[in-house]
């Protein structure tokens, strides 16, 4: 495996906070440049979440990295396309693409069938989740295929074909899977390994709210004893950066249980999670 990403660009998707956060840090860690996105600002974070795209920044260069944040909205196309314009203007190249934003926390979802729910639900894991990452990959691969080689990962949920118990979650989240094992079959050629990543339940920064618990005290409820961090799956994309027969992988569909295993790393707290299970 490749001792470093140093000389790598990569851009980050909703990485304000949560498994966006966690990736980007791990891959600023491992010597790559990061470019990371999101709506919130410092100062104006959105609906006063905690976490900004400032903050992942600062974060990556207290780590060792280059962080470089940059607001965007991916549900508007001329602003996605405007950050893949910047990254060209800066740097001339993109090596990584981690595909991670997600926009249906903007709506809380009740435990209903979806014809008794509003479709703003689905509006919002669509235009913002599966559509905000099929444009990002729009804009994106242009510049991908002037490398020699490249990765595109896409953030997903998978349990096999288990149903998720949400029908629009789940629709799209296997929308997501599909589309990351389409895009694969398209950029073979140009030797672009692509790959999604599913996660296990992660101590967000918004589960730790809803549960009215921090990093310190989260063991004390039982409902999040075997959840991980979002550096966990950080860990596991930066292994797969790092890979140099990574392209063996594209099309695939992989959790960051698996890939502990496989890269042999731990999450920040030492454990071994495994795969999550439905």
């Amino acid at each position: 495996m490749e001792a470093s990403l140093k000389g790598k660009i990569a851009l980050v998707t909703g990485a304000s906070r949560g498994a966006g956060r966690g990736i980007a840090v791990e891959l600023g860690k491992a010597g790559a440049t990061v470019y990371v996105t999101g709506r919130s600002t410092r100062g104006k974070s959105t609906n006063g979440w905690p976490g900004t795209i400032d903050d992942t920044a600062e974060q990556i260069e207290a780590a060792g990295g280059k962080g470089i944040a940059v607001r965007c909205d991916h549900t508007n196309d001329s602003e996605t396309a405007g950050v893949i314009e910047q990254i060209r203007r800066e740097h001339g190249k993109l090596d990584i693409l981690v595909n991670n934003i997600w926009g249906a926390h903007d709506h809380s979802i009740d435990d209903k069938p979806f014809w008794e729910l509003s479709l703003k639900n689905w509006d919002t894991m669509f235009t913002a989740g599966v559509r905000a990452q099929l444009a990002t990959n729009h804009f994106a691969i242009p510049l991908l295929r002037e490398n020699s080689q490249a990765l595109i990962i896409h953030t997903t949920f998978w349990d096999e074909y288990k149903y998720t118990g949400h029908f629009y979650y789940d629709l799209a989240k296997n929308a997501l899977t599909r589309m990351s094992y389409g895009v694969s079959i398209e950029l073979k050629q140009d030797n672009i390994a692509v790959i999604a990543v599913s996660p296990g339940f992660m101590r967000t920064e918004l589960v730790l709210n809803y549960h009215q618990t921090d990093e310190d005290h989260w063991q004390e409820d039982e409902d999040l004893k075997h959840t991980e961090t979002p550096y966990y799956i950080g860990r596991g994309i930066q292994a797969l950066a790092r890979d140099p027969e990574v392209m063996k992988k594209s099309g695939q569909i992989i959790t960051a249980g698996d890939l502990a295993k496989e890269y042999r790393f731990t999450d920040i707290d030492g454990r071994v999670i495994p795969p999550f299970k439905l």
